[in-house]
């Protein structure tokens, strides 16, 4: 009880230190999580557990839609790949298909590491 509380703690300061761009980081990771315990939910049978894990990824793309920064023209791009990947978890989450939620597991990994390296460059420039 006491680690799980500390835990929360840690977590709870780490959101709210953040910058923006690690926070985006950490939607991905998120996600990225969530599916992985969903295709083991699917995998145990277990449908109920995995439907709400595949509303929390889809609950993560969609705060990821609320925060795209429009005037940038990869927003638009991003959007619907975010529609698309939105659609796929419908989809996943109706048929509980593991090989669906792999394929948006794909694009939140792209997704991870081009962020990552983007922050990189930019720490790097500054």
């Amino acid at each position: 009880m006491i680690q799980t509380s500390a835990q929360n703690a840690y977590k709870q300061n780490q959101f709210g230190t953040a910058t923006p761009e690690e926070l985006t980081l950490m939607l991905y990771e998120g996600a990225i999580v969530f599916i992985r315990r969903a295709k083991q939910a699917i995998q145990d049978n277990n449908s109920n557990q995995a439907h709400n894990l595949i509303t929390r990824v889809q609950d993560i793309i969609s705060e990821l839609i609320i925060t795209l920064d429009r005037k940038y023209p990869i927003a638009e791009q991003m959007l619907l790949l975010y529609d698309y990947m939105n659609s796929r978890l419908i989809e996943a989450n109706i048929k509980k298909d593991s090989t669906v939620l792999e394929e948006v597991e794909g694009f939140f990994q792209e997704f991870r590491e081009t962020w990552k390296q983007a922050m990189l460059l930019a720490r790097a420039q500054k």
